[in-house]
């Protein structure tokens, strides 16, 4: 066995094993995998192992059809058989959300030209003559869907590796992995020590015990998983071909063809989790004890569409482990506070992601940035707060709900809240509806006496639509008080501390206090991994306010540059509170509340300063992601319900007909995107270039190195290959929210929606777009696809609100 490696994975299921075929396709000889037992132990040899193309995610479906294709392509290369049977799958809707969901699907698949399409009943039957189609308002057809075999893929995937040089070492159990001086590893085996410069963590069930080895967490949770294959059925054995399988998501069940007969599993709500506490370092190959009437309503339901199921014997019954996150998406990516350290743990449909998984991780360990976008697995959305209560409460959920639609803006309770605010408790007694950022509860929207306090959910406008558009058009006619304390809030000090920033971030650092500049983070690969706003307080503090939910992501970024000994890095956003108080009238209000003179004249756009209001102390900025007149506060978080109360109170009979009052993030959004501000994680993102997105004019190339300069000096020259755009649609019943891809008149794909809503002050439903650079010209009549369904739009030349920013600077 070798002492030292470039990479060593542990767990050699499939996920092990397609990370390390990937770390040699691109060039990595050098790489170790580690399995405690038997290649496919844990998860991996009991997997139904489906495979399918479509996600409700662009970027994880161009990920699945990469892995689709991969197989076939291994087969060649390694000569071991995956076991790929691809008759086709059936999508089927039973509800009118379900039809929502599969035409949106339908209409991203044209825009990547993926082979998905809807089909007539009489061709369903055709494809399946055992299915009852009644009840169905519409059949989607994957001609590519199926199953593998789940050994077969494992192992042409190790075949592949070892043809390039890799290692594989059965019956090799890690028994420690420790962090050297250097950034290296030590992995310590009963056979041997191994350095390595990167540890890759793909233990499956064992994600946990592998992590603590190395002093981490994970967020995971076994549970208890059946299906059951069917004896011989007669109708299937006197056909000629395969069926495909079914995907009658609204029925709880999950159905395909198995030899001659039926394989069928379901998501019971009657769950069971497993291995609490730690999972069994002997278990290898065994199997729980069956019990079929957990599932038996589910199993009913798919007797119903499919009969034959109700009269066939049954030959076999797997009831085996699955481990899963708080959202049922893989941990993914390089732990922020560790070096070389890469996690890829808690994947569910395994068998239709591990190619695009293992292409992914072989990216970031060796390029340093995967190339797609992925902050949805990354292992950064989670943080300390997302601990075993929660995690057990949401995979309950994520479980028992499997095939439950993630509505756009859906906000589940399970496992909340989990970190409050201290205004928390008055928010709620004045209505307001929460959602998670972080693990923070953060208002949403206020309902108003009698209207609900809970929100409904689908494709369409719903409930909140009406209470949201009061909040926004209040803001803009008189002014709002927008909870803001989720936004992450850092403070740098020290004799350093400038030549710190300007190493960080690509725009030049405020010299002078109490000025303020934004500025791009860039990626790796020259795109935006943030954006950032950064103010000098003193001769060397300055403060920097970023996305919150990106919190951990940045992390990995900032510790990229070395701080100087004699300078001082603080994450504040726990300690550290925030309101944005903006409108035409905001500034009346907090000159009720305060002494300082808030004249254009003494305290004009993007300055800062230390101040009072309501004999509170905060720091203020003259900024405001509304794109109004406003300032932001920040005050000690045991301070934020005096200064909520105080800014309140001086609102309520603001000017003679409005006053001023609680404002949620659902009405931010929409008049951020009145005035054409994009967000990060939205229109911001590795995947996008600074002159795609307008942020180029803030990066100065003239000044020292920052980092990743070079890579965005490679592509700073070339032109836009997309742009961000404005689009006004024409739609009454439900708005644009992200992903809807965007089609000439014609049907040509040009692009997709990077978010939206409907903007109450300027009666327009909008959304913020990419669109091919030759495409993206102002008065251009598109289509998008909402609800699937084609709805005319035009690019629009400026925002509809302000588009001179006189509002900002009055």
């Amino acid at each position: 066995m070798r002492s030292h490696a470039q990479a060593v994975v542990i767990g050699g299921g499939l996920i092990g094993c397609s990370i390390l075929y990937h770390l040699t396709k691109l060039g990595w000889s050098d790489v170790v995998l580690l399995e405690r037992s038997e290649l496919t132990s844990g998860s991996t040899w009991h997997a139904a192992a489906n495979i399918h193309g479509l996600h409700d995610s662009t970027n994880i479906s161009l990920l699945q059809h990469y892995t689709m294709a991969l197989y076939k392509e291994l087969e060649v290369e390694t000569g071991q058989g995956c076991g790929i049977f691809q008759p086709g799958s059936l999508y089927l809707a039973q509800t009118e959300a379900r039809e929502h969901q599969l035409r949106l699907q339908e209409a991203k698949a044209r825009r990547y030209k993926m082979n998905f399409y809807e089909i007539g009943r009489d061709e369903a039957e055709r494809l399946h003559p055992l299915v009852n189609f009644d009840g169905i308002r519409c059949i989607m057809y994957e001609p590519e869907g199926g199953n593998v075999d789940p050994s077969g893929v494992t192992m042409a995937y190790a075949a592949g590796a070892r043809r390039r040089g890799a290692e594989i070492h059965r019956f090799t159990p890690v028994t420690g992995t420790e962090a050297q001086a250097d950034g290296s590893w030590i992995v310590r085996t009963p056979k041997g020590d191994i350095r390595t410069r990167w540890v890759v963590n793909a233990a499956g069930l064992w994600g946990r015990e592998v992590a603590a080895m190395a002093g981490l967490e994970l967020p995971l949770m076994p549970t208890e998983h059946q299906y059951f294959v069917t004896e011989t059925i007669a109708e299937i054995a006197a056909l000629d071909r395969r069926l495909p399988s079914v995907a009658d998501r609204d029925g709880e069940y999950y159905l395909r063809q198995e030899g001659l007969g039926l394989l069928i599993g379901a998501y019971e709500r009657d769950m069971r989790f497993w291995a609490e506490d730690g999972t069994p370092l002997g278990f290898g190959h065994e199997l729980f004890p069956d019990d079929l009437e957990r599932i038996e309503e589910n199993m009913m339901r798919a007797i119903d569409r499919v009969p034959v199921v109700g009269t066939a014997g049954i030959k076999r019954v797997i009831n085996g482990p699955m481990i899963w996150s708080p959202d049922s998406a893989v941990l993914f990516g390089p732990v922020p506070e560790m070096t070389n350290y890469f996690c890829c743990n808690g994947i569910i449909p395994g068998f239709s992601q591990s190619g695009g998984m293992g292409k992914l991780a072989a990216e970031w360990m060796i390029e340093g940035e995967p190339s797609l976008d992925m902050f949805g697995w990354d292992m950064a959305r989670f943080g300390h707060w997302a601990n075993k209560a929660f995690t057990k409460a949401r995979v309950q959920d994520q479980y028992s709900h499997r095939f439950k639609i993630h509505f756009p803006n859906e906000e589940r309770a399970a496992g909340r809240p989990v970190r409050t605010r201290p205004a928390y408790e008055k928010q709620k007694a004045m209505g307001a509806v929460f959602g998670l950022n972080f693990g923070w509860e953060h208002p949403l929207w206020f309902s108003a006496e009698g209207e609900p306090k809970e929100e409904t959910i689908g494709f369409t406008r719903q409930n909140w639509w009406a209470p949201v558009g009061r909040e926004a058009c209040m803001l803009r006619e008189s002014a709002g008080i927008i909870d803001i304390s989720n936004f992450a809030k850092y403070a740098v000090k020290g004799a350093g501390a400038s030549d710190w920033l300007n190493a960080l971030f690509a725009n030049r650092m405020p010299t002078v206090v109490g000025r303020s500049c934004l500025t791009p983070l860039i990626g790796k690969r020259g795109g935006i991994a943030g954006d950032f706003t950064v103010t000098k307080l003193g001769d060397d503090e300055f403060m920097i306010f970023g996305s919150g939910m990106a919190e951990r992501y940045h992390q990995r970024f900032f510790n990229a540059v070395p701080l100087p000994d004699d300078t001082t890095f603080t994450s504040l956003t726990e300690r550290l509170c925030a309101f944005n108080i903006a409108g035409p009238k905001s500034r009346e209000l907090l000159m009720r509340l305060t002494n300082d003179d808030l004249s254009n004249e003494n305290f004009s756009f993007m300055r800062s300063r230390r101040m009072r209001v309501a004999g509170v102390e905060v720091i203020a900025l003259r900024v405001s992601f509304t794109g109004d007149l406003g300032w932001e506060l920040y005050c000690d978080a045991e301070r934020q319900v005096a200064l909520y109360d105080a800014l309140l109170e001086a609102g309520a009979d603001l000017g003679a007909d409005l006053g001023a009052g609680p404002v949620g993030s659902r009405a931010l959004a929409s008049l951020r995107i009145e005035k054409g501000y994009g967000s990060w994680s939205r229109e911001y993102s590795p995947e996008y270039w600074p002159q795609e997105c307008a942020l180029d004019r803030l990066i100065k190339l003239d000044k020292d190195a920052f980092l990743n300069k070079a890579p965005y000096q490679e592509i700073a020259g070339k032109l836009p290959r997309q742009k961000l755009a404005m689009i006004s649609i024409d739609a009454t019943d439900a708005d644009a929210t992200g992903g809807e891809p965007i089609f000439l008149r014609d049907g040509t794909p040009i692009g997709q929606v990077s978010s939206g809503a409907y903007g109450y002050t300027v009666g327009m439903s909008l959304a913020l777009c990419y669109i091919k650079a030759e495409m993206a010209k102002p008065g251009n009549k598109v289509s998008v696809a909402i609800l699937g369904r084609a709805h005319d739009a035009v690019i629009l030349e400026r925002p509809p609100f302000d588009p001179a920013g006189e509002r900002l600077r009055m």
